[in-house]
């Protein structure tokens, strides 16, 4: 029904149970006045009932599962990009005595991605044998991951297989395998009983790999494995779901465990060989990440840690955390161009984060006793939010940036969500519904709609709290008490420990007494005309724009492939000259510009990016002509004028940055950090 009907019925039932006139009451009047033959028909014709639904799926027990299932993947199949599997699964007693319906789930939630984002698309070729002889399955028809097994009575284990049908190209989806690497995601390539707590389950794992690679993961090889096959030592299935692996023809294994003697090793995976050609001084700033990730949480949670690095074009991007691994991409200049991709070079530092918080602790809403239960990401403003505030910190603090690289990233950040009118309707803590409701789709009007928020501006607000803690406390206390202190307990502990609003609040005031309540409350439930930036102008900095980008806007641009015009006419194009993205609100938005129209031309001439640069330049003077861009939008043509005299716009902080360089300082007096890798 239209909005405006469902409005209008509304106002007329308001009316009529007004006046007592029931929906009831009106169907015996309009039965009444009908014509006789009319009423009968309508009395004897039942109406629709509800379908009642089939029985649940057998809710997660934290009992064992009592024996260990054997899985075995088959990663060879490059040319069609196919991984296919074989899983044995001994049944509990009770089934295999009596028989009857046994459940088998495909994993949805999974840790991290804060969605049901499991890829049951790509479930191929599923079949159940039991003694040879096959079984049928049935999918559940309200929870589709689940299957259902009528298992013969006397059955002792389940003989199942089927392929995860991967991506064959980026049009398809993420692409996890190419001819020279693949991503082995076990969410992906397992089934588990229903009725179990996951951590219940015990799994033997083992890969097949092409011939002559090597692979890095946090499992660990039980020996056994032949050939290209290794098998694993056995985990629980909570283990081997936050375990992936990267395997790769050119492969290269780093050390960076530190004084602490916990290993922790970098596994990096190349399109080429010449990609894998890192410096010492390269490699020391990853050391020195390790190094600053424990003076900060004075603790780790892993016996163990492997950071996965694909350096490619072709497969596809991922960012994802896990407690004792994270699976990590880059390009393949992250060492050979090492000047020139530092806009990314964040990224192990946030994924490294996550094995305290996120893995460690975690919100209580996100936490669930296996991957079919649906989780709730209310807390993801510290889980992501204070994950991307360290991010950025760790980075500069070991030389993955440098202080300015990092002061700049965080001025553009602050010019984003300052800028970002959604805010004006839609709270920053409604986001963390964000990754249940988009599931980071494309959006027409992101600046409006508002996206996943909650990282970047939860960033800002944890640099506001920074900045508060050090200003009340005269610079003896700051959010580094506070990550010590919430994230540094049980010392070698793997267990997650969850928690709540009031948790973080009573830690922020055991580190620094103030009304942590309101000061959080008022920044995630309130909608607001200007992003949270007291954590700049409390120390005496401001952002301003000009004329110039930063080096870290240009590094950001090039790594994307784009041209950004997103403070100045409001829009930002790709290389192919596509415009990606349209700020609402802006002079482009104010012609009539959307996303994914092509720009051919500006004021006559082909389209490039200098090009408009230089008439977004001329047209400064206030008596300037309008911009004119000639859109493709489809199979039509169109031409804009865009009214705008503001010049080039590019943020920046200007006044003092004392204090921010202070909080990007190393901890630990380490002499080897600021940047010290760069161009070398």
């Amino acid at each position: 029904m239209h909005l405006f009907g469902e409005l209008a019925m509304s106002l007329r039932n308001r009316f009529l149970s007004s006046v007592g006139l029931t929906a009831p009451c009106l169907a015996l009047m309009a039965l009444a006045c009908a014509p006789q033959g009319l009423a009968a028909e309508a009395s004897a014709q039942p109406q629709p009932m509800p379908l009642p639904l089939p029985p649940a799926v057998p809710a997660p027990q934290d009992v064992p599962f009592g024996s260990t299932i054997a899985l075995a993947v088959d990663g060879t199949d490059l040319a069609r990009h196919i991984l296919s599997m074989k899983e044995t699964i001994p049944l509990p007693t009770r089934i295999a005595q009596k028989g009857g319906d046994f459940v088998l789930l495909y994993p949805m939630w999974l840790p991290g991605n804060h969605s049901p984002s499991g890829t049951i698309d790509q479930l191929g070729g599923l079949t159940v044998k039991a003694d040879g002889k096959i079984i049928p399955w049935l999918r559940d028809t309200v929870t589709v991951s689940a299957f259902h097994i009528d298992v013969p009575q006397g059955t002792k284990q389940l003989e199942v297989s089927y392929q995860l049908l991967t991506p064959v190209s980026p049009k398809v989806g993420r692409v996890v395998m190419t001819d020279t690497m693949e991503n082995v995601q076990w969410s992906a390539v397992s089934l588990y009983p229903a009725g179990y707590f996951t951590r219940q389950i015990m799994v033997h794992p083992s890969v097949t790999f092409p011939a002559g690679w090597s692979y890095g993961t946090a499992l660990r090889s039980d020996g056994t494995g032949a050939g290209s096959k290794v098998s694993f030592q056995p985990v629980s299935f909570n283990t081997l779901v936050d375990s992936p692996i990267f395997a790769g023809k050119y492969f290269r294994k780093f050390d960076l465990t530190q004084d602490d003697k916990v290993s922790v090793t970098l596994n990096v995976m190349a399109d080429q060989p010449e990609d894998l050609a890192a410096t010492d001084a390269q490699i020391q700033a990853h050391k020195n990440l390790v190094k600053q990730a424990n003076l900060l949480f004075g603790s780790h949670h892993y016996a163990h840690y492997d950071f996965l690095l694909a350096l490619t074009n072709k497969l596809g991007g991922i960012g994802l955390e896990h407690h004792q691994s994270s699976e990590n991409s880059g390009p393949r200049g992250y060492f050979t161009h090492w000047d020139k991709t530092f806009g990314m070079r964040d990224l192990l530092a946030h994924e490294f984060t996550h094995s305290w918080n996120g893995k460690y602790r975690r919100p209580d809403g996100l936490w669930a006793p296996d991957f079919n239960t649906p989780q709730r990401g209310t807390g993801l403003w510290v889980y992501e939010g204070q994950t991307q505030y360290w991010g950025y910190i760790l980075a500069a603090r070991a030389g993955l940036m440098t202080v300015p690289q990092v002061k700049d990233a965080l001025a553009e950040v602050a010019a984003v969500y300052d800028n970002r009118q959604g805010r004006q309707w839609r709270p920053l803590i409604d986001t963390t519904n964000d990754p249940i409701i988009a599931q980071r789709s494309p959006e027409s009007w992101r600046s409006w709609q508002r996206s996943e928020d909650y990282y970047s501006e939860g960033q800002l607000i944890w640099l506001d709290a920074d900045t508060l803690i050090r200003k009340l406390s005269g610079n003896t206390k700051s959010l580094n008490d506070f990550a010590k202190a919430f994230f540094g307990t049980n010392n070698g502990s793997t267990i997650t420990s969850t928690y709540n609003f009031d948790d973080v609040v009573k830690t922020l005031n055991g580190v620094q007494p103030y009304d942590w309540a309101k000061f959080l409350l008022d920044r995630l439930y309130n909608t607001s005309t200007h992003a949270p930036l007291d954590g700049f102008t409390r120390g005496g900095a401001s952002v301003v724009y000009t004329e110039k980008p930063s080096d870290y806007v240009k590094s950001y641009s090039d790594l994307r492939h784009i041209s950004d015009f997103m403070f100045s006419l409001g829009l930002v194009v790709s290389k192919k000259g596509t415009v990606s993205e349209v700020l609402w609100g802006s002079p482009a938005w104010q012609a009539g510009i959307t996303r994914d129209q092509d720009l051919l031309a500006v004021n006559g001439v082909s389209y490039d990016p200098d090009a408009l640069q230089d008439e977004i330049t001329n047209a400064k003077n206030k008596d300037a002509a309008p911009i004119e861009l000639l859109l493709r939008d489809g199979e039509r043509y169109h031409t804009v004028s865009v009214t705008y005299h503001g010049g080039l716009r590019y943020p920046h902080l200007e006044g003092n940055t004392q204090l921010l360089d202070t909080m990007l300082a190393p901890l630990g007096g380490q002499k080897d950090a600021a940047g010290s890798a760069a161009g070398k």
